[in-house]
């Protein structure tokens, strides 16, 4: 099936240059393109789209404008095209807020080589946020059909997962591991301004982010919860009711140094596919930590964290992995649950509730 795409840039080299990036592939088409908000709104009522990528500096009407209307008129998913500054970094997550999925980088130059670096993220990030769950909820399940029994035993297949359960609350885990990519920004300021200051653990989360955004991205977070969220800094002693956001462009660790453990910050392995990666976290804590913990996969692209929740389910951690339902993309935590590590399966709605109660915290 075909995505059909409504490109919107002041900048008609950058219309020029996503359109071309964007129809290499055969299965993407730019209906129509658009040179500000105000022009962006009449072409998605004309053209119907399936996603829309907007710049947010515009003239007329900026993007974050054109968004809010965009969600309150015409609902669909929205790719935001951001700079890598300081305040693109804020506009960026100021969009995310409102309702875009999820955003690509926008070098000042766009220069040839910054296209090509960025044109199959491009064209993977339109497929998988035009069908995002979140704009094309799936209908129940028909039951399947019964079948003829098989003549020989068939190899068991792994325990259902619980459905509308809960986590288990012995023992109560002493660390809290959290990994998210693609729709995760929306999800952890939906989840962590639930939790109250005396959370009694501490919390470590990769989130997929550029090193520009992470910093302004965890003060926000910090500026809307209870507990205290920050950049995690290398070295420094892990806290309870304290939330370390993984610096971007480099991987966090769990390191066994001190009461409670600590951060450490490292370049390795650098064949990693992300940086930070949540099986680097994951991983290192399996290896590194001793005592309960609970881990936890949120909406992403791709794989990463299923093989590193996997061996910490082995270690006997409390696993818990987003829904299709709620996630912009179910990739990560399909991964997780098609490894058989996971322990509940929740809506983004519900998993705030189920920390609280395993935390024994009302």
């Amino acid at each position: 099936m075909t995505v059909r795409i409504l490109v919107v840039d002041d900048s008609p080299f950058m219309r020029k240059s996503l359109q071309k990036m964007l129809e290499e592939a055969p299965d993407l088409k730019v209906v129509a393109t658009a040179r500000d908000g105000i022009d962006a709104l009449e072409k998605i009522e004309e053209h119907k789209p399936d996603i829309v990528t907007l710049d947010i500096e515009m003239p007329r009407m900026d993007g974050l404008t054109c968004l809010k209307k965009i969600m309150a008129t015409h609902p669909l998913p929205v790719l935001m095209v951001s700079s890598l500054t300081q305040e693109g970094a804020q506009a960026t997550l100021d969009a995310l807020s409102i309702g875009a999925l999820d955003f690509i980088p926008k070098e000042s130059s766009f220069a040839t080589m910054s296209i090509m670096q960025i044109q199959q993220d491009l064209q993977e990030k339109v497929r998988r946020l035009a069908a995002s769950p979140r704009f094309h909820p799936r209908p129940p399940a028909e039951p399947p059909a019964a079948r003829p029994a098989p003549a020989r035993p068939a190899v068991p297949a792994p325990a259902p997962i619980p459905a509308g359960g809960t986590l288990p609350s012995s023992p109560t885990a002493e660390l809290l591991v959290i990994g998210s990519s693609t729709g995760g920004p929306k999800a952890l300021q939906d989840i962590l301004p639930a939790l109250p200051a005396d959370l009694p653990v501490p919390c470590l989360i990769v989130q997929h982010m550029p090193s520009t955004f992470t910093r302004p991205f965890a003060d926000r977070l910090d500026g809307l919860c209870q507990v205290h969220v920050k950049e995690a800094e290398q070295g420094e002693p892990l806290k309870a009711g304290t939330v370390y956001i993984a610096p971007g462009g480099i991987h966090m660790l769990y390191g066994a140094r001190g009461p409670k453990g600590c951060v450490e910050l490292s370049p390795e392995p650098v064949s990693s596919l992300h940086r930070p990666s949540v099986d680097v976290l994951f991983q290192s804590v399996a290896d590194q930590y001793r005592g309960p913990v609970l881990a936890a996969i949120l909406t992403g692209m791709g794989a990463d964290g299923a093989k590193g929740m996997e061996q910490l389910k082995r270690k006997g951690a409390h696993t818990l992995a987003e829904s299709e339902e709620s996630c912009v993309v179910y990739g990560m935590p399909r991964a997780a649950v098609e490894r058989g590590c996971v322990d509940l399966i929740a809506p983004l709605p519900d998993i705030a509730g189920h920390l609280r109660r395993h935390f024994r915290l009302g």
